[in-house]
């Protein structure tokens, strides 16, 4: 008797669950012309007292991290604002936010045209945070030309490139049925704040405006308080 060749048919029930979720929060700061153009001004005014020091930003200016030294009380103001999202998106198995001190490191960038950050993390710190100050646009600047100056944020997804992984154009399907890209580029305004993990690694593409950028970048820990 022959044995039939057909493969063996059945069913089976797929569904697509999404774990190991990145937060990222993106704020818009209301009603703080005054306090965007203290911290500006304070900004530049640092810039003509301070040569700078080279961390990933390349062609640009990047201060020393004392902004909350010589930042005043604008800068102090911002911290603790970021601060207080950071908290509420902060867990802490056993204990609570309020069982820490909250550290805060502050710089800023001047970015000319020809401007980059390259890609890179802020390790020892659990979150990191960028204020943008002035996208070196203006509000009457044309769609196309806003487009064409590049400098947008972009962030990385941390789990490419796969470990031995040979097929560089693969993507993970994600849970809503899209591919999803290695990267992702936000196009932030003034007064816009993004807070993140400090381990997920971000840069800034290279800027073509015509005048200069300016932001101002935070670090984010949390020590436990003495007994």
């Amino acid at each position: 008797m022959s044995r039939s060749t057909s493969p063996i048919e059945f069913r089976i029930k797929a569904q697509s669950i999404g774990f190991f979720e990145t937060p990222v929060a993106i704020c818009q700061l209301s009603e703080a012309e005054s306090l965007l153009d203290d911290i500006e001004r304070k900004v530049r005014e640092r810039r003509n007292n301070d040569p700078g020091v080279t961390r990933s930003n390349v062609g640009s200016w990047h201060s020393d991290t004392n902004m909350l030294e010589w930042g005043g009380e604008s800068a102090k103001a911002l911290g603790e604002k970021v601060v207080s999202i950071a908290r509420r998106m902060s867990y802490f198995k056993g204990t609570s936010p309020d069982a820490f001190n909250w550290l805060l490191q502050m710089w800023a960038n001047i970015t000319p045209p020809g401007g980059m950050n390259d890609l890179h993390a802020h390790p020892g710190n659990l979150w990191a945070a960028v204020l943008y100050l002035d996208m070196g646009r203006s509000e009457r600047d044309e769609p196309a030309a806003i487009e064409d100056a590049g400098g947008n944020f972009f962030i990385e997804d941390p789990r490419f490139p796969l470990n031995v992984m040979h097929n560089t154009g693969f993507r993970i399907m994600g849970a809503e049925g899209k591919p999803q890209e290695i990267q992702q580029e936000l196009r932030l305004n003034r007064g816009d704040v993004i807070i993140f993990p400090a381990w997920l690694r971000h840069g800034v593409r290279p800027y073509t405006g015509d005048r200069e950028r300016i932001s101002v970048a935070i670090n984010i820990d949390a020590v436990p308080m003495p007994r």
